[in-house]
């Protein structure tokens, strides 16, 4: 489905191919397919060779010998005796050049007796040395069995040995006799050609080899017909059809317009009859999201439809990475690459999955389609719509009589449907739902029919529809001139992409709006493609509904989605555009007219297709009159200029008319052949095609011939020569270093040089990969230095860290030697920690296991010696996750430390640390392995240095239910020692998760550990004592809290008294903490600014507290503060939900809301007498009783008033009766909280400036009896009312408003 084909090509077929056994070089074991002399020589491979091909070359496709002759019999060759099954096997495949290109080849291969003497007496050698190693027995000719129990025996695989049956039989099994035996070899027939017409393809071919074995010989020699479809059989013009003959009976390809999807020719219905609607839809989202994709089955036709399928439905978007749809035998080492990849590997049938060794399966979905089984990579996001597409899907399957289950015995699907109608499930109504065949044909188990009725009800397809449908299509019309079978085959293909397409087509209606126009020329946007975005991502994905969100945002990290807005930026016009981007912007067009919708406005109403029935008569239409015919047979074989100007006459009269098959000018007796061999083919007359100029002359109508030369493939292709072609072939090659391996010279050069563009592909996609998480992370920063937009959210760290984990594990599993387990990574790491811990139980290893040779500390302000940090241990922190029980694989266990050690900054450190064990990286890793190439492996461990500038929360905000433990310290001021003091205190944290409940601290140690459910970023600690004892005042300067598995430490400051009759007379209070950032010295760490912190304010500048002289601002300062505070609640709201920090660090904290207008009623003041204290509280409780008696002495001046007093005084009562003992300054706090809560502040400032307390309590140069400067105030603090401000639970515990 990808670049087409080369341009050169007109023609229908480029070669025709013939492979088998070269009786010159004699049997040569096929080492490359793997050892298997332990299997009967009837069991073996052996070398095929390309015996002829024709023409010898054509220049818009050199001939790759390998590449076909590796394709057309990826197992080699095969022999048989009589005894066996012979049927001929048809199998499709594909090369894809250099520059991304297709050429598509169709085989047949069948079995043809062995001739020759020498090859015979060969087999009957190798099974005299085989029986002698099997059995250590020479080898006697026994009286051979019954044919019927013959036939038995060969049909086995291999026989499993019981106790030794009688000798004889086992031998019999085991043996050619020359004198006895007919032995037969595969052959094979094929035709290359540059555009996938399968179904044409293959009658030609089954209809030569019918010519071959039927007793007739055919009408023209065999020579002709190749010649008529290799020289004068074109290929059809972009929307129309066209018939030629083949040796029995004509054949039809049709080839869709330019404004439908591009063609198409393989059976998708039969990949949803091999899996499932559920299955194949799972198996499209891992192909969309690039993941490493591998088929499994005996059939190699399979593979092929599967993965053509798959791409296919792809359609807008086109895979990208290595595409290998049948892997040969000799190339499996390519199942090593670290890439995302869709490759068939070809099963005997007999292992099981469990004997496949592959490398990598962290990120691998493993497709064994001949069983119906699918095993998926973890962590996979769902489609949205999934049970709504699905259901659409069934619909069309069920209309043409396939089960939306898929067959789970489809041996041969084929057969089964061929004669099962949708009418007949229609027809029988006696139960209710489904009509008895439908029993009988589909259906095995019952629960598959109690799924399948309730679809059907749920559905509601109406039986009626299905009528329709099925007499249009079986309208047995003169005119139809191919096998209903096929125009079934097609509709089936062309309904379900229509269903397909009208999926992305919903999902990206708007998906212009969101392209990035680059702001510099072509050669300078390319330059720097790599650091530019292209598509504005956050404000698609903002726009989209949540449940998508998972999927999308996924999506849009892949190659494939890059590549296609990369089309989109490099085509101004429709005329410039690759075809399927013109298809799909046309679609996109229509949708919008219909539903003229705004461009935000996203809906996740499940729209079906709409376009089905169009699409379906185009493509009847082209069915019914093939309205192109190519030449026909020719009976003359004299090659004179009169015939050539007959000849001209009659394509020139008939403009849809062109030559048939005809005899051509071959010498007496050539051409002759005998029954039941493909004969060896005429080179002379079959290497050159017609004397005359241009054979296109004799075949193709004038009217597409020129101007159709250049447009006709455009639908497969961008031309060479077009500058367009570079941008958008190199563009795609940033993500991804080789799309194909080269299929020949498999020398050790060539491996090691494919293993190096591994190595470069793997550094360059980690640079690229760290740069883009720094600047998403980085955000605002970013942006001022120049990088892209703000724009990251929630789902879209955790999509580019998921993205991390598989880069990593698919580094870990390059060049692994023995593959054990499915998470490369946490398998390199289990070794470690064996060998780490043998050490360690040497009695030279000292201290407790786990804390081993890095067991320094990170050198860290962590409040002094009060907690001093964990230690850095790779094993430690691999134990955390060991012990997390929710967590079950393997994979899921590297992927969490992988998490951990970002949160912690250490992911490189403990990469470094992991890989300096040399000794055990070389017993895991072939020499080749990206870990040990020593330059690359520094600079990937240089780049994950890099993450250390950011603070990531990518464990604790992901493994929200886990248990952890946290430690807590409390501590008191060193000046007034706490030691004489006798209350009990208590604690109680509280994170954006959870809180803890009271939490009891011994007295004399004042720390405690204890284990609790994740409570994320921790935000408030209340603290306080039980006023106890003889003295029970306590002057605590901060509590310290540290997360012990992630070592985030924070510390909540208080410098404040708990006691009565001391300080404001408070028992608790509530602190805000801030996390503690790490000061580092040693150069392992890059100088950052912590991200979480705001840049500091203009109040730092000018305020310089010293912890016992509150400072003394002035009006301008006081205005300037309170403006920040608001300001930072502001911008808090204004952030995306998943990015917003601590609400209550910005209302409570330093320079906070509470200590903003705390400043605001501080100032002007009236200082009272000595010693005695005097609390802004004091002034409210004052100020509420006059406005409690003005209210009963009812001079009020206005409603508006009265309903402010009212709330005021509810207020402050509540606040005052509570419970609680917060002190004086704890309940101003608690006021201001709700004040803002409610959208009541600048109300409260209003009425406490005009009350004649106020007169009394301040000097006439405070700021709140200056009618300006309040009003400001009022007007700053009115900005709060359009945010919905929810306070912690810690902050309005026991007041009940």
């Amino acid at each position: 489905m990808t670049t087409g084909f080369s341009s050169g090509s007109c023609r229908f077929a480029d070669y025709f191919v013939i492979c088998g056994l070269d009786t010159e070089s004699g049997l040569e074991p096929d080492e490359l397919s793997g050892e298997n002399f332990e299997q009967s020589p009837l069991r073996r491979t052996f070398k095929s060779k390309v015996l002829a091909h024709y023409p010898d070359n054509v220049e818009w496709n050199p001939f790759d010998q390998d590449a076909v002759g590796m394709l057309c019999m990826p197992k080699g060759l095969s022999f048989r005796t009589q005894v066996d099954s012979r049927e001929p096997q048809f199998h499709s495949f594909i090369i894809t050049r250099e520059d991304g290109s297709r050429t598509y080849g169709f085989s047949l291969t069948f079995f043809e007796e062995v001739t020759s003497k020498q090859i015979c007496s060969a087999m009957q050698t190798l099974y005299h040395m085989h029986n002698a190693e099997q059995y250590d027995i020479l080898h006697t000719p026994t009286s051979p069995h019954g044919p019927e129990e013959q036939r038995h025996q060969h049909s086995q695989p291999r026989p499993v040995l019981h106790a030794a049956p009688a000798i004889s039989r086992l031998q019999r099994f085991n043996s050619y006799d020359i004198s006895r035996d007919t032995l037969y070899v595969s052959k094979c027939i094929c035709l290359i050609t540059p555009m996938a017409f399968a179904q044409a393809c293959r009658k030609v071919l089954q209809q030569l080899h019918q010519a071959v074995t039927s007793p007739q010989p055919p009408p023209l020699p065999l020579e002709s017909y190749i010649y008529n479809i290799l020289y004068e059989v074109p290929l059809p013009p972009s929307g129309r059809s066209l018939k030629f003959s083949g040796v029995y009976g004509p054949v039809v390809c049709q080839r869709p317009s330019t404004s439908e999807l591009p063609l198409f020719d393989f059976a998708i219905s039969e990949v949803f009859n091999l899996l499932g609607v559920e299955n194949v839809l799972q198996l499209f989202t891992c192909a969309l999201l690039e993941m490493q994709i591998l088929l499994y089955s005996q059939h190699y036709q399979r593979l092929m439809t599967v993965a053509e399928s798959i791409t296919a439905l792809m359609f807008p978007f086109q895979w990208q990475h290595v595409y290998v749809p049948i892997l040969p035998a000799s190339l499996l080492h390519f199942l090593d690459a670290p890439v995302p990849y869709l490759m068939g590997l070809h099963s005997n049938g007999q292992d099981d999955r469990t004997k496949l060794e592959l490398p990598q399966e962290a990120n691998l979905c493993f497709v064994d389609i001949d069983n119906h089984f699918i095993e998926l990579p973890e962590e996979l996001p769902q489609f949205p719509n999934k049970l709504e597409f699905i259901q659409e899907i069934s619909e069309v399957l069920m209309s043409f009589g396939v089960s939306p289950e898929g067959n789970i015995h489809s041996s041969d699907s084929h057969a089964k449907y061929r004669g099962f109608r949708s009418v007949d499930m229609v027809s029988d109504k006696r139960n209710g739902n489904l009509a008895s065949p439908l029993n009988s044909y589909l259906l095995r188990e019952n629960e598959t029919i109690a799924r399948l009725q309730a679809l059907v009800k749920r559905t509601g397809v109406s039986l009626e529809k299905l009528e329709v449908r099925e007499d249009a299509s079986s309208n047995k019309d003169a005119r139809v001139q191919c096998d209903e079978e096929e125009l079934k085959m097609h509709q089936v293909n062309i309904q379900l992409r229509e269903v397909f397409a009208n999926r992305f087509t919903q999902m990206f209606a708007d998906y212009e709006v969101f392209v990035i126009q680059p702001s510099h020329d072509k050669e300078s946007w390319f330059t720097n493609r790599d650091q530019m975005q292209n598509f504005d991502k956050a404000s698609f994905l903002s726009d989209q509904p949540e449940p998508y969100l998972p999927f999308l945002s996924r999506f849009l990290e892949t190659q494939m989605f890059a590549s296609f807005i990369d089309s989109k930026i490099l085509c101004h016009d429709d005329e410039e555009k690759e075809h399927t981007l013109r298809v799909f912007d046309a679609r996109v067009d229509k949708i919008r007219m219909l539903n003229v919708r705004t461009p935000t406005l996203r809906t996740s109403m499940y729209q079906k297709c709409t376009n089905i029935e169009e699409a379906d008569n185009l493509l009847k239409k082209r069915y019914e009159k093939a309205d192109f015919v190519a030449p026909g047979p020719h009976d003359i074989c004299l090659e004179n200029d009169k015939t050539q100007k007959a000849i001209e006459m009659r394509v020139v009269k008939i403009d849809h008319t062109a030559l048939h098959p005809h005899l051509l000018d071959m010498k007496i007796g050539q051409g002759r052949y005998e029954q039941g061999f493909f004969p060896r083919l005429q080179s002379d007359v079959l290497s050159t095609g017609p004397t005359s100029n241009k054979w296109t002359k004799r075949s193709a109508p004038a009217q597409w011939r020129r101007r159709d030369r250049q447009k006709q493939h455009a639908e497969h292709l961008y031309l060479d020569n077009d500058q367009r072609e570079k941008y958008i072939q190199e563009a795609r090659n940033l993500g991804t270093t080789i799309r194909q391996p080269k299929l020949s010279n498999l020398s050790p050069s060539v491996i090691a040089q494919t293993n190096w563009k591994f190595v470069e592909g793997l550094l360059k996609e980690c640079r690229n990969k760290t740069k883009r998480m720094l600047v998403e992370k980085m955000g605002r920063e970013a942006v001022e230095l120049g990088h892209g937009e703000v724009s990251i959210t929630g789902v879209e760290e955790n999509t580019l860290i998921a993205s991390l984990c598989d880069l990593l594990e698919r580094i870990w599993s390059h060049g692994l030697q023995v593959k054990q387990g499915k998470s490369a990574l946490w398998s390199h790491l289990l070794h470690y920690q064996e060998s780490k811990e043998k050490k360690n139980a040497t009695p030279g290893g000292l201290g407790p296991p786990g804390f081993i040779h890095d067991t320094e500390r990170r050198k860290s302000d962590g409040g002094g010696s009060a907690m001093p940090p964990l230690k850095v241990s790779l094993i430690q922190d691999m134990r955390h996750i060991q012990n997390i029980s929710e967590i079950k694989t393997d994979v899921g266990k590297a992927r969490a430390w992988v998490r951990l050690s970002m949160e912690k900054k250490l992911l490189s450190r403990h990469l470094k640390q992991l890989l300096s064990d040399h000794e055990l990286t070389k017993k895991l890793y072939k020499r080749y392995a990206f870990l040990r190439c020593d330059d690359e492996k520094e600079q990937f461990l240089y780049h994950l240095l890099s993450f250390n500038a950011v603070d990531y929360f990518c464990f604790t905000n992901v493994f929200t239910t886990i248990m952890i433990p946290y430690h807590v310290v409390v501590v008191p001021s060193k000046k007034l020692g706490g030691s004489m003091f006798t209350a009990n205190p208590w604690v109680c944290v509280s994170g954006e998760l959870a809180e803890t409940g009271v939490l009891q601290v011994p007295r004399n140690t004042l720390e405690i550990t204890f284990e609790c459910q994740n409570l994320g970023k921790l935000t408030t600690v209340q603290m306080g004592h039980d006023n106890t004892g003889l003295y029970a005042k306590w002057l605590v300067e901060c509590v310290m809290v540290r997360n012990e598995i992630t070592g985030h430490t924070y510390k909540f400051p208080c410098g404040r008294w708990l006691g009565k009759g001391v300080d404001d007379g408070s028992l608790e209070r509530i602190l805000v903490g801030e996390l503690m950032t790490p000061t580092t010295e040693n150069d392992e760490r890059m100088c950052r600014t912590p991200p979480m912190q705001q840049s500091p304010g203009m109040m730092r500048r000018f305020v310089t507290i010293s912890p016992n002289s509150k400072p003394k601002l002035n009006t301008g300062q006081i205005q300037e503060g309170v403006g920040e505070a608001i300001n930072g609640i502001v911008k808090h709201f204004h952030k995306p939900e998943k990015e917003r920090g601590s609400l209550t660090l910005l209302l409570c904290g330093e320079y906070g809301l509470v200590w903003a207008l705390e400043q605001v009623f501080q100032h002007g003041f009236k200082s009272p007498r000595l010693f005695k204290n005097v609390f802004i509280w004091d002034f409210l409780e004052k100020a509420q009783v006059y406005f409690e008696s003005a209210e009963q002495r009812e001079v009020a001046p206005d409603e508006n008033w009265q309903s402010r007093v009212r709330h005021f005084c509810r207020f402050m009562r509540a606040i005052n009766n509570t419970s609680r003992n917060i002190g004086k300054d704890g309940k101003f706090q608690m006021l201001v909280c709700l004040g803002a809560r409610d959208h009541l502040l600048h109300h409260w400032i209003a009425l406490l400036a005009d009350c004649p307390i106020t007169a009394q309590m301040y000097e006439d140069t405070a700021l709140i009896k200056d009618r300006s400067l309040v009003n400001s105030l009022i007007r700053v603090l009115q900005t709060l009312q359009e945010f919905n401000i929810t306070l912690e639970a810690s902050l309005v515990k026991g007041v009940g408003i």
